[in-house]
């Protein structure tokens, strides 16, 4: 069984933002920390302009999410009932 609850890192604890329910005590754990603060461009080696160019040139891209776009999540095999 997998559980997940949003939590807060805070003086070497971990503060759940609500009780877990149906966990025994002493069930193992993996904490994983997000990082929250936005991207360092130039800690990975690009500019202002180049992420401007890069954002740009994934444009298109970003309507993969919408519900039309379903119909190729599976292209192979509708391609090969053709």
């Amino acid at each position: 069984m997998l559980t997940s609850i949003e939590g807060t890192y805070r003086s070497g604890q971990i503060v759940l933002k609500e009780p877990p329910t149906q966990v025994r005590d002493e069930t193992p754990v993996i904490v994983t920390f997000i990082d929250s603060s936005e991207i360092d461009l130039r800690a990975q080696g690009i500019n202002g302009a180049q992420a401007a160019e890069l954002r740009s040139s994934l444009a298109p891209f970003e309507d993969w999410d919408e519900p039309e776009m379903d119909v190729y999540d599976d292209y192979d095999s509708a391609k090969a009932r053709l």
